[in-house]
């Protein structure tokens, strides 16, 4: 690797993580403290309800499995599972739940993005970060689909593992953490890169929902119901 290339790998895939990660989180907080009117899904439901509850459903669900996948894969470390399964195992287990997921997303998101650019009244209603928000994760999970085809000429986990590598590096503030991904196919740089672009435009954009998630629903306690009469 020349030193043009050392230098962007590691400005792209050592630096700009924790930029974005540092606007992500100051950003939403800013968002949250002086633009609370603004902190919600902007929803267009009402507007046309044809094929959003399929659409809405396939992307949330697909969208949750990948992030929660990611979230365990990359970040738990080898040791803490290769008594229980081995990164070759691990791996062929990510293609076949990732892909599912990623086709349940990619169904959804497409149906979304086409529903908010076709229909004329949700269109007139949709900011330009809307539009681009769910264009962005259509193309980030088509690249995640894309991932499939080079992860299966490497069944060993291997590259997997480089990846976790990285993440971990990154998260855990080991530094060098560029290194990890020298010599990967293009299209998992790519797909990272896009995944990082994401978290930076998280702020600015309807995403700032997903922190209002109602977990608490889940241990609330029974509604008692009586009947009238």
């Amino acid at each position: 690797m020349d030193n043009l290339s050392q230098y962007l790998n590691t400005v792209l895939f050592g630096l700009y993580p924790y930029f974005a990660v540092t606007v992500f989180l100051v950003g939403s907080l800013l968002r949250f403290d002086h633009g609370q009117y603004t902190w919600k899904t902007g929803s267009s439901q009402m507007l046309s309800s044809r094929h959003m509850r399929l659409a809405s459903n396939c992307f949330h669900v697909g969208i949750l499995v990948i992030f929660f996948g990611h979230l365990v894969g990359l970040l738990t470390p080898h040791w803490a599972y290769e008594w229980i399964i081995s990164p070759g195992n691990k791996q062929i287990m990510a293609i076949l739940v990732g892909g599912i997921a990623g086709i349940f997303c990619f169904i959804g998101g497409a149906m979304l993005l086409w529903r908010r650019l076709s229909n004329p009244r949700v269109r007139a209603t949709s900011s330009a970060m809307d539009t681009f928000i769910i264009f962005l994760l259509v193309v980030q999970v088509t690249l995640g689909l894309g991932t499939i085809i080079p992860a299966m000429d490497h069944l060993d986990g291997g590259v997997m593992l480089q990846l976790a590598n990285w993440a971990q590096s990154i998260v855990f503030f080991k530094g060098n953490a560029a290194v990890h991904l020298q010599g990967i196919n293009w299209v998992y740089k790519i797909h990272i890169l896009i995944g990082l672009t994401l978290f930076l435009l998280f702020p600015f954009s309807r995403l700032v929902h997903v922190w209002s998630v109602p977990l608490g629903y889940l241990f609330r306690r029974y509604q008692i119901v009586r009947r009238r009469g």
